[in-house]
């Protein structure tokens, strides 16, 4: 499907839980790409979902085929409302990166949900999906693919930070793209919020009234995984393992532990900036809203802080998974090996047909 436009659906979910993001996006190919989002929308999560989705890394096989199922059937009715409310008859395919269950690209496994072939069936539009499982069985994380987007819709900004679940970061500090996951965000600043009744900390300022514990702060600084070299990446498994164990063994008040927690991912991802006032970098993700975050990161740096749209900050993964989906129907390499340590750059996803 080598043509110069493309009016694709990109659909994503993260690790905080937040909604299902869904994005209707044209995309143009002349000297370089050029896109423009027609509709968007984040169709929230009811509580059910989110209480399965946070209890299914622990399920055995029998129940995530089961709820493998079930997930593409309500995921189907998510992107079929979308399509029906903005009356999108013919996109050229749904862009889906499903839902991730477990990722342990460490022992070659990845899990996402809602990649099956019944997607397509249900929609009855071509289905692109499943970008991470082929980059692990190539040796690489399986993560971040978003870079190629940033490179090719986003290279005249420096880095490209997200500060979604996880925060993670893109940049071409030699000549050659390198991105990597840096820490947890809104994995743990959403689940202490929810202690106080909170679905998020609203501005950060639940943790802005809070006081740093010292003592824990530098108990977080040295988790191992900070220490990685890239390629690197995280699950809500590693959360799980290291960093729930240890907000529990304080007995702080939850803004206290809000504030301490914001504190350190904003130091850590500090760090990982060159720290020049002529370094441009652009925030997306639901932490970009989080102005006691963004506040304490600049406070950590000389680089440039830039928020674009509530459109781009809320919608840019969905858009870039459509974009992916767009260079697999192309044959074209949609994942870097610099980035995620495969063996080589490659063309990654699945695609499925409607029957008939």
């Amino acid at each position: 499907m080598n043509k110069n436009n493309y009016n694709v659906v990109g659909v994503m979910s993260g690790t905080s839980l937040d909604g299902i993001d869904l994005a209707y996006v044209n995309f143009t190919s002349s000297e370089g790409w050029s896109y423009k989002i027609l509709a968007a929308e984040t169709v929230p999560y009811p509580s059910e979902w989110q209480e399965i989705l946070a209890e299914a890394v622990h399920y055995d096989d029998i129940r995530l085929k089961q709820l493998n199922d079930n997930y593409t059937q309500f995921l189907s009715e998510v992107i079929s409302e979308f399509l029906s409310k903005n009356d999108i008859f013919e996109p050229d395919a749904i862009c889906s990166h499903g839902h991730t269950i477990k990722h342990e690209p460490e022992n070659g496994f990845t899990f996402q949900i809602g990649n099956l072939p019944a997607l397509a069936s249900n929609l009855g539009h071509t289905v692109v999906c499943d970008f991470r499982v082929q980059d692990v069985e190539l040796g690489g994380q399986g993560a971040p693919l978003v870079p190629v987007g940033d490179e090719l819709l986003f290279g005249s900004y420096d880095y490209c930070l997200n500060l979604g679940g996880f925060a993670n970061i893109s940049t071409k500090p030699n000549g050659e793209r390198v991105a990597y996951d840096i820490c947890a965000v809104n994995t743990v600043l959403n689940f202490l919020s929810q202690k106080t009744g909170a679905p998020y900390d609203m501005d950060g300022e639940i943790a802005a009234s809070g006081e740093l514990n010292e003592e824990l702060f530098e108990e977080l600084e040295k988790l191992p995984f900070y220490g990685l070299r890239p390629p690197k990446s995280l699950g809500i498994e590693w959360v799980s393992k290291y960093i729930f164990p240890l907000l529990e063994r304080y007995e702080n008040s939850i803004p206290s532990l809000l504030r301490t927690y914001t504190e350190h991912a904003a130091e850590i991802i500090s760090n990982e900036l060159r720290d020049t006032s002529e370094e441009k970098v652009l925030v997306t993700g639901g932490g970009a809203f989080n102005d006691f975050l963004i506040k304490e990161i600049q406070r950590r740096t000389k680089s440039e802080i830039i928020i674009p749209s509530a459109e781009v900050v809320n919608y840019k993964e969905a858009l870039i998974f459509a974009f992916l989906g767009v260079l697999k129907l192309r044959g074209e390499n949609n994942v870097m090996s610099s980035v995620t340590g495969a063996s080589k750059d490659h063309s990654s996803g699945v695609i499925f047909f409607p029957k008939g």
